[in-house]
Order: structure tokens, then sequence, then C-alpha cells
């Protein structure tokens, strides 16, 4: 394992120093001192395992296709956005637009997402163990979204393809969402994502999808149109 140590240094030194590390052949690095730096562990592209002891500032992970970042603290915006592939583990809290955009891997929040998680999201999956907050899931086109605490107010607001399922209470539903039970196939997928992570699929859980009201624009829905914009 090779420890960089954040401490003195720039943003941008810290990461050339990650992918220097990495080219050099080393599989596993340690960050210390991170003090909640932006930008940090940003367009990784091979399968490395980086663990950052601290917490992070915005778009920590962004832009990333293979490693598995680790993050031993809180993040703040933009955690992980538009990652093509890989791991992203924040141990504490998530500012606003975690896993926004992303298009495949997996993104697992231990504690809270703020607002706008998984906006846009194009693949891929989001696990929130805590609560998620407005207008989680908005346009989201494609990917899963598992919410194990409470769902706040807009939930799945002007959504495609994309899926939620949440646990806790649902605050309110955004545009063109509606809810369905969940199938044997929903659950045993939601258990086996969530089983990596030593995670078990709660008793209760509503599935969250598009209406599909909003798909095509009609002159006739225009009222409805109105609303949603």
């Amino acid at each position: 394992m090779q420890t960089v140590d954040c401490e003195g240094k720039t943003t941008r030194e810290i990461n050339r120093e990650i992918h220097r590390v990495i080219e050099a052949g080393e599989k596993e690095i340690t960050l210390l001192n991170p003090r909640a730096r932006h930008n940090l562990a940003v367009a990784i592209l091979r399968p490395v395992r980086i663990i950052i002891e601290g917490s992070v500032g915005y778009y920590c992970a962004g832009m990333i296709g293979g490693p598995t970042v680790e993050i031993r603290g809180s993040a703040g915006w933009g955690l992980a956005e538009c990652m093509m592939a890989g791991t992203v583990v924040v141990d504490g809290n998530a500012g606003n637009g975690a896993a926004a955009s992303i298009r495949g891997g997996t993104v697992v929040i231990r504690g809270d997402a703020a607002a706008r998680a998984g906006i846009s999201m194009k693949g891929g999956c989001l696990i929130i163990e805590g609560n998620a907050g407005y207008m989680t899931g908005f346009m989201a086109q494609k990917g899963t979204i598992v919410i194990l605490g409470d769902a706040d107010e807009a939930l799945a607001d002007s959504m495609y393809e994309a899926e939620i399922f949440v646990a806790g209470r649902i605050a309110e539903l955004g545009n063109d969402a509606v809810v369905h039970e969940p199938s044997p196939g929903d659950l045993a997928a939601v258990s086996a994502t969530l089983s990596r992570f030593d995670l078990s699929v709660p008793r209760t859980l509503q599935k969250v999808v598009a209406g599909r009201k909003l798909w095509n624009f009609d002159k006739k829905d225009f009222e409805l149109w109105k609303e949603a914009l």
C-alpha cells in the first residue's frame, strides 16, 4: 500500500501524485489529511483501491471508470459525478447532487444524502442508507436508487426508466412518479445488490417508477407539462 499525505499540497499536486503512483503499478493507495479538499481522486480509470482517511469536499471521485474509492468521513456536493464504473463508499453523509449523471458502478452513502441525489442518472446504482433529500432521482434516465431511510419531497420528479426503492416514508412524489408493488424479481435484485455491502432488504419496500405521462409531449397534456416545468 502506498500513502499520499495531502498536508501542504494543492489539489492538483495530490491528484498528480495519485496518478503517478498508479502509473508505477500500485494497486492500493491511502490519502491522509484530505481536510475536505475539493476534486480529489478524479478521472481515475484503473481498478485500484483508494482509501481517503477523512472528509472530502466537492466532486470527489468524479469521472472515474473502475476504481474503488472509500471515504472515511463525509463528502460535499457532486460526489462521483459522471462516474462510468467502479465503487464509491462514503462512511458519512453526502452533499447535493451525489451520483449525478453516473453511467455505471455503485455509490453507497452510509449516512444521509442531501438534495438531488441521483439526478440524470444514466445507469449504475445509488444506495442511501439514511434519508434522501429533495428531488432525489430527478430526470433519472436509467439505473437504480435504493433508499433505506425516508425520502423527501419531489421524489423521482420527471423520471424516465430508472427505478427507486424506498424503505421508509415518502414525503411527496414528484411529477409523473407512481408507486408500484415490487415484484419477487425486484426484491431479489435489490437483495443481491445490498448484500455486497452487508445490508439486508427491509421488511417493507416501495418501488417508484415513472407514470410515463411526460415521456412524450402532447398539447392535450399542456397543463401537466406546465406544472412539471
